[in-house]
């Protein structure tokens, strides 16, 4: 028998039983979680290598992509889901995708909240059995009951405790259609687990669902044109999984290309504008402060709220498009005054002479002190970052938190002071940042065992004009290394100013490759060439992904690094001059 039982919150109901995995440390499905074979790939998460098929996965949350939700579709609609889900926190990433699963294809798994206290009883135990919002552990399962794992699939009814306008119930009773209706039970669904009393209206759309995770993906967005469906307010789409107009030529398996491009295609025939970038913040219809929106895409979500003082939550794969498709969003976190205060400070002990390698750097190891809690970072206030530098903050803080949105003191706009900031509240928690500290994150992302360096990998997030600017400055009249490749992912949009700028020509004779529409956390062979070992990037993001996604050692250093790289064919190993007292101070002891 068990000897601790916990009571949480059942987000989907079920039951469920079997080995339990567990970890102290939130997880992304998306670049974390092989879709075919529920191989976890996070090099850096400690259950990396485990495979969570057929076991109840207790995490504290989720983290990172907010394509998480389609990488578990994928598993469910396949034979290697987890049996359940248990969070310490309410997670809505996952929980969207069971929700999606469960609703168009009949596939399903309990997801259970239990709070951080209970959750930490978790550990010691081997077993657990989930029978919806009750968790029995176990050092052994009863023999009566096996060791194999069951759920049922009972969906509740769409509750209607939200408060609806008449063009709600207009929704909800199909009188725009099919996908309308269907997208509006789900929004309401949402709505219930989230807490929210009221739906508001949202003025535009970024659809982060048209990233090809598999056959599911597709198949969902499919259904959705089939059903007649069509945005009603504007749209813009993130990046897809290929460049559409050139995956033939670049070698793309067309087993791939084909269904990744069809995808893109289904978006666009429910409105969605052809932008293909996972910077919208780039584009002219970027929004303006105070406006309320509906953005999928973690370093997209990061930089509206942060930067931008625009307001959208973390908004799940899916979630986001049904949201386009009837204009309407759950009142809650990061839309409210309340939901946007920090609630933890991190004071950042003053370095000198920073360079633009400083701030992903920074980001990543801020994304995992926080978890899912807004920060304020303090101790920034001369540094005077650029857009550029906040955006690849962002892009790694996204990466490692489950947060929407960072504060800095008198640099972001709801930042001018720490009150306002804090909301007139204290911070829950005081950390310090040493440079020791941004070290050992320096060395988790700059891991590669040997210098020679095969492809350099820039544009995640993708580049903007003036990023395109910096780096033909540093190749112009310069030729890289004949063997290793350089590739530079940007949106449409950038690449035609980019283009007019003479930027484009530049970077093409110094040997550089320019794609659109495509992401290096879709990208893999062979445009990461088959031979290659290593990669050198200046992306925080893409260089805690990349040995997970596409198998390879990473270094990481600044874009001029990179250049110097793509020229040598080798990393110097030289680390930035503000860190370089911090290792000579542990190289001492």
């Amino acid at each position: 028998m068990s000897d601790v039982s916990l009571t949480g919150r059942s987000l989907v109901r079920g039951s469920a039983q079997g080995e339990l995995l567990y970890a102290d440390v939130g997880l992304s499905f998306w670049g974390g979680v092989d879709p075919f074979s529920g191989e976890i790939i996070d090099r850096h998460h400690p259950l990396s290598g485990q495979c969570l098929a057929g076991r109840l996965l207790a995490l504290p949350s989720g983290r990172g992509s907010c394509t998480g939700s389609s990488v578990l579709m994928e598993l469910l609609t396949g034979d290697h889901a987890p049996a359940a889900l248990i969070f310490a926190d309410q997670e809505e990433i996952l929980t969207l995708g069971v929700i999606i699963a469960e609703t168009l294809f009949n596939s399903t798994i309990p997801v259970v909240c239990v709070g951080p206290e209970a959750f930490a009883k978790l550990r010691q135990r081997r077993f657990a059995r989930v029978e919806d919002d009750k968790i029995c552990l176990f050092d052994s399962l009863p023999q009566s009951r096996g060791t194999s794992a069951t759920t049922r699939n009972d969906a509740q009814p769409v509750p209607y405790s939200v408060s609806l306008s008449e063009s709600d119930h207009a929704l909800l009773d199909g009188h725009y259609g099919k996908a309308a209706q269907e997208a509006m039970r789900i929004v309401l669904r949402m709505a219930e687990l989230q807490g929210a009393d009221q739906l508001i209206d949202i003025s535009q759309a970024h659809i982060d669902g048209c990233i090809y995770t598999g056959p599911a993906s597709l198949r969902f967005a499919e259904q959705l044109v089939e059903w007649g469906a069509q945005v009603r307010v504007p749209t813009t789409l993130n990046s897809i999984s290929v460049d559409q107009c050139r995956w033939r030529a670049q070698g793309i398996d067309p087993a791939f290309g084909e269904p990744a491009s069809a995808l893109g295609n289904a978006y666009m025939a429910m409105g969605a504008q052809l932008s293909y970038t996972c910077a919208p913040y780039l584009l002219d219809s970027a929004p303006k402060a105070g406006e309320q929106i509906v953005w999928a895409e973690s370093n997209a979500v990061v930089y509206a709220n942060s930067v931008l003082a625009a307001r959208t939550l973390k908004y799940p794969d899916y979630l986001d498009i049904c949201i386009a498709l009837t204009g309407r969003a759950p009142f809650v976190g990061t839309h409210r005054d309340q939901g946007r205060f920090a609630t933890l400070r991190i004071d950042i002990k003053p370095l000198d002479t920073l360079d633009d390698a400083f701030w992903p750097l920074l980001g990543y190891h801020v994304g995992l002190l926080c978890g899912s809690e807004i920060p304020l970072l303090c101790g920034l206030e001369e540094t005077a970052p650029s857009r550029d530098d906040l955006k690849a903050f962002g892009a790694a803080f996204a990466t490692t938190s489950a947060a929407p949105m960072f504060h800095i003191n008198q640099i972001t706009p709801e930042a001018t002071s720490e009150s306002q900031a804090f909301g007139d509240l204290p911070p829950s928690r005081v950390l310090v940042i040493e440079p020791d500290d941004l070290l050992a994150s320096w060395y988790e992302l700059d891991h590669a065992e040997t210098p020679q360096v095969d492809l350099v990998s820039l544009g995640n997030p993708h580049f903007s004009l003036s990023e395109c600017a910096a780096l033909a400055a540093l190749c112009s009249g310069r030729r890289k290394h004949p063997d290793v490749a350089m590739a530079v992912t940007l949106g449409r949009a950038v690449y035609a100013d980019a283009s007019e700028a003479g930027y484009v020509t530049t970077l093409e004779r110094f040997g550089a490759q320019l794609i659109n529409d495509t992401c290096w956390c879709m990208l893999g062979e062979p445009v990461v060439p088959p031979t290659a070992r290593t990669i050198m990037t200046n992306s925080g993001k893409y260089a805690h992904y990349a040995p997970g996604l596409v198998g390879r050692q990473v270094h990481f250093g600044n874009l001029a690094e990179c250049v110097e790289t793509a020229c040598s064919g080798e990393a110097s190993g030289r680390l930035p001059t503000w860190l370089t007292a911090a290792a000579t101070r542990q190289g001492a002891h």
